[in-house]
């Protein structure tokens, strides 16, 4: 059998036509999620670190602040409503969680979908196995007298499908943990950099 893109494709059948639809539409959302973040998360977490920075070196807090507000970014949005906020302390920390819960859901739109793909593309895969092992024993049953090539057909889609399933899983979940991670760090950064002005600016209320 010569593995031309449409031998792979007629030997692996429809789940193999399944995988790449799922490949396909896999790809389009980390191509958007990239950009996405790049444009915003990795934008406000330079900004989140140079705060954290002055934060650290300096104790003018209102410095940092004023500094801080004349970007507009997320970061920003956040710390002026912390200082805006009317309300207890423990308000105010509640309203700032609720609003990193709030960026948190807008950043993670369609990241459920890559786990569910990096996760169920290989027992997908695993299904096309499944079912070429079975035309392979199907056709050697029926054919007992025949050679090698009679069951070629059953054993290709088994491992075609197999290698498709993890070709579709691995950049799902690299990209899956990648985006998670990127979150991650960036709300750590957010909360520490929260704390800190709490911590500073609202020494009356803490005590």
């Amino acid at each position: 059998m010569e593995f031309t893109f449409k031998e792979i494709i007629k030997a692996g059948g429809i789940v193999f036509l399944i995988l790449v639809a799922l490949s396909v539409y896999s790809i389009a959302i980390i191509i958007e999620k990239y950009r996405e973040f790049k444009k915003v998360i990795n934008k406000n977490r330079i900004l989140a670190f140079k705060v954290i920075q002055m934060l650290k070196n300096s104790s003018k807090t209102e410095d940092v602040i004023k500094n801080l507000i004349s970007h507009k970014s997320i970061v920003s949005d956040i710390v002026v409503s912390l200082i805006n906020y009317r309300g207890t302390l423990g308000e105010k920390k509640q309203y700032i969680e609720a609003m990193v819960d709030y960026y948190n859901s807008q950043w993670s739109k369609k990241l459920n979908a890559l786990a569910t793909i990096g996760s169920t593309a290989p027992f997908i895969g695993l299904f096309g196995t499944v079912i070429g092992v079975v035309r392979a024993f199907k056709d050697m049953a029926v054919f007992q007298s025949a050679g090698p090539s009679v069951i070629a057909h059953g054993i290709s889609e088994a491992l075609i499908n197999t290698a498709m399933g993890l070709f579709v899983a691995i950049p799902a979940v690299v990209a899956y943990n990648y985006f998670v991670s990127n979150i991650s760090r960036f709300n750590y950064e957010i909360n520490w950099i929260v704390e800190q002005i709490i911590a500073r600016y609202y020494k009356d209320e803490n005590s």
